[in-house]
């Protein structure tokens, strides 16, 4: 356990010019389990997301932000893991997912005669 504290101390810091961005640990904590949500939404609806790990991430954390803030449901009582309401996150993937098949779906599967 010593060893973890050492290599995870402080999260990663990233330099860009002037400046100066800092990543904790729970924030890379919230993308990788956002990662593990959006990749099970993707498998549920059957239909990938363009950018493959970095979109499902990104559908995660758009369903998160809806169901939390912008479509509030009382009621349901959510599990938190690192601050990512699991529920929430799987239903808001999943319409983002379904949302994108069915926008998407004619490209790539053309009408047939």
């Amino acid at each position: 356990m010593l060893t973890l504290n050492f290599i995870l101390a402080d999260g990663v810091t990233i330099q860009l010019g002037g400046h100066i961005w800092t990543f904790g640990l729970n924030f890379l904590m919230y993308l990788l389990v956002a990662a593990i949500v959006g990749l099970i939404a993707e498998s549920i609806v059957g239909w990938r997301l363009p950018f493959g790990f970095i979109g499902a991430i990104i559908a995660t954390l758009i369903g998160v932000w809806l169901l939390t803030s912008v479509i509030v449901i009382t009621g349901i009582g959510d599990i938190k893991v690192f601050g990512v309401p699991l529920l929430r996150a799987l239903i808001g993937a999943i319409i983002l997912v379904a949302v994108w098949h069915l926008l998407t779906y004619r490209a790539w599967h053309p009408r047939r005669r």
